[in-house]
């Protein structure tokens, strides 16, 4: 590994794809950046993911624009980084089940569509069509957003990163900074290098990251449990990812079996308690699958926020900037996210 430089423009802490896309945003329009990641490049929130990228955000305009824009840019990807994504559309659906979720959804669909979202409330009847595992008697209706697409997050990382180095960018792993003074000076174990600006997107623990800086970020990581069924006793389609609005409980293919989460135990609330309720919710909403055995598949940290809403912008007073708490929806609005930190450290 070569030795840091002793400065430069931007310092990226993170390396998981809002970190490569800074950096990648950055240096494609001449900024000096270095990228420090304290393991490896996407080994955080970004290798934990379902594996999607979506558009509608229940509730959410303002991250539903900039999925918007994500996606976009991802249907580019190739062009900018020399490395195909290999998108697959499976579409996104939310089941509601009850009435408030209906009208909660018909109040926001206007500023949902005017952020570029395409979705629309479909019955209970037509969901099922969509993915024949639901028991249209346990739902009232369904929101469908068909932009929603199967992705590897680690494609992402790779072809921002690879991008970011052809445009000048140097990115250190397993560097984990240390210490960062008043005058933006980052300490790591491998040496220090003085930052005209730091940019904070260390995923789960931005919070601390920003903390060395003496910058209060109101974030907590977040722990989430992706699980695998068996097999199922008799084959299924390819289908949407599907999320029930009042559990949050999510399903997908994953290929010949299926793909869940529903966040984690609870503080005090045992494993199996937690296994129990996943289970209710999964047999009164898709009966096929009652009983079914739970496997652990992985597990990972997320940046959460108090409103489940990303805080991208800059410090007062200092040169930090931050992009964090995209509660598991980062790899939906990476590229947005870039842009937004280059445009707010360029305009400086």
């Amino acid at each position: 590994m070569s030795a840091l430089p002793a400065r430069a423009d931007a310092v990226v802490i993170g390396g998981g794809v809002i970190g490569t896309s800074a950096a990648y945003h950055l240096a494609e329009v001449g900024v000096n950046t270095v990228l420090l990641e304290r393991g490896g490049l996407g080994g955080g929130a970004s290798a934990h993911t379902a594996g999607m990228v979506r558009t509608y955000f229940p509730g959410n305009p303002d991250t539903g624009r900039r999925a918007v824009r994500s996606l976009n840019a991802y249907h580019d990807f190739a062009r900018h980084t020399g490395v195909s994504l290999g998108l697959k559309r499976l579409g996104f659906m939310a089941l509601f089940t009850e009435e408030q979720q209906i009208t909660d959804f018909e109040a926001g669909r206007r500023a949902q569509q005017a952020a570029g979202v395409e979705v629309d409330l479909i019955s209970a009847r037509e969901a099922a069509e969509l993915n024949p595992l639901i028991d249209e008697r346990a739902v009232l209706a369904a929101a469908w957003a068909p932009e929603a697409y199967h992705v590897d997050g680690l494609d992402i990382v790779r072809g921002y990163a690879a991008a970011a180095r052809n445009h000048g960018a140097r990115l250190f792993t397993h560097t984990p900074v240390t210490r960062i003074d008043d005058d933006n000076t980052v300490h790591t174990p491998q040496g220090s290098i003085k930052a005209d600006s730091i940019v904070c997107t260390a995923g789960p623990w931005s919070g601390e990251v920003a903390a060395l800086a003496s910058v209060d970020l109101p974030l907590a990581p977040h722990a989430m449990e992706m699980l695998f069924t068996d097999v199922p006793p008799s084959p299924h389609r390819e289908m949407p990812m599907t999320m029930h609005a009042t559990s949050g409980l999510r399903i997908r293919s994953w290929k010949d079996r299926i793909l869940l989460a529903m966040g984690a135990p609870k503080a005090g609330e045992a494993r199996e308690a937690w296994l129990g309720r996943v289970a209710g919710h999964l047999g009164t909403l898709f009966p096929a699958l009652d009983g079914i055995g739970l496997h652990r598949a992985w597990s990972g940290d997320f940046d959460a926020s108090p409103h489940n809403a990303a805080f991208i912008g800059e410090h007062p007073t200092r040169r930090f900037l931050y992009a964090a708490g995209f509660t598991g929806a980062g790899l939906c609005q990476a590229p947005a996210a870039g842009e937004q930190l280059r445009d707010l450290l360029i305009v400086k």
